[in-house]
């Protein structure tokens, strides 16, 4: 039997494959897996089992995994729940499922402290679309006491508090996603990164439509093909506020027809800069503009479609 899938997004080694893909894929064994919750606020999803293995996305804390092997030195081969993505994660970073996440990050980045009140050392930060659980109604807005602002705290399931103001309802969509990105201008770029610590082209991409309601592909080929593959490019002239522009490996944001927001090598950070310059460099680089895609709002929904 050919062994035809891509390996991103697909659970099966010639050793191991999920029990769901017996009779498709070839596989010395095949196993159920268990879902398992990732607890740290952020952890790479690496190609090995080996703390210097190279990483090509990363999950947030919230997001659900299915685990279909643990090693014995401490690593869990499995696949996201969000994306499909597959690889290596570090059992430390995992636990059971506990209470529905309720709210997501909505802040660039927030703190998470051990008690109520904000002049306690943090005990953790979180990145923008990680996902909690609030165990008591979000607070009401900053008192006054004695000159000083009291910041609202929302109590978590695990016992901790977060900023009120930080958080979103999880079912909450962001009605302009090109405004999100621009939130991000300055953060570093990093290879495989989607937190607000660093991420890269595909990343900022995913990261923020996800917060306007679209479930989005990971890779930029994922995503180019994943909305609308092998229609003719749009025409550059045409290009309006939130289309993607694809070029091989890589993907930006328009803001309007002037200026593109991306993450990228050349700046090493989410940058905005004149269309003109990022075409010129990046088609010297990977060839000239493979296709545009614009989002169009879905029928009676407040998410958002991708179209050619």
């Amino acid at each position: 039997m050919p062994q035809d899938y891509d390996p991103r997004v697909t659970p099966a080694r010639t050793d191991l494959a999920a029990i769901h893909l017996k009779g498709h894929v070839e596989a010395a064994r095949f196993v159920e897996g268990r879902n398992l919750e990732i607890i740290a606020a952020q952890a790479p999803l690496r190609r090995q089992p080996t703390p210097d293995a190279g990483f090509d996305t990363e999950a947030l804390k919230g997001e659900l995994v299915t685990v279909y092997e643990e090693t014995a030195e401490g690593w869990c081969w499995g696949q996201l729940r969000s994306d499909g993505y597959v690889g290596w994660l570090p059992a430390a970073a995992l636990r059971p499922p506990g209470l529905p996440t309720t709210h997501r990050v909505a802040a660039l980045r927030s703190l998470v402290y051990p008690g109520r009140s904000i002049k306690t050392p943090p005990v953790e930060a979180l990145s923008f679309g990680c996902r909690v659980a609030v165990a008591s109604p979000p607070g009401k807005a900053p008192e006054v006491q004695g000159g000083e602002a009291k910041a609202a705290l929302s109590l978590l399931a695990c016992g901790l508090y977060v900023p009120t103001c930080h958080l979103a309802a999880i079912d909450s969509r962001e009605q302009d996603f090109v405004a999100v990105a621009e939130r991000f201008v300055g953060v570093p770029y990093l290879w495989g990164g989607k937190s607000s610590l660093g991420l890269d082209c595909s990343g900022l991409v995913q990261v923020v439509l996800a917060a306007s309601g679209v479930a989005c592909p990971r890779d930029s080929d994922m995503q180019e093909r994943g909305f609308g593959a092998g229609l003719e490019p749009v025409d550059l002239a045409e290009l309006r506020r939130g289309d993607l522009v694809f070029w091989a490996g890589h993907v930006a944001i328009a803001r309007d027809n002037e200026t593109l927001i991306h993450a990228n090598a050349f700046h090493m950070a989410v940058a905005i800069e004149p269309i003109a310059d990022a075409v010129r460099r990046i088609t010297a680089l990977c060839g000239g503009i493979t296709s545009i895609k614009r989002p169009v709002p879905a029928r009676a929904s407040c998410t958002m479609t991708l179209s050619a």
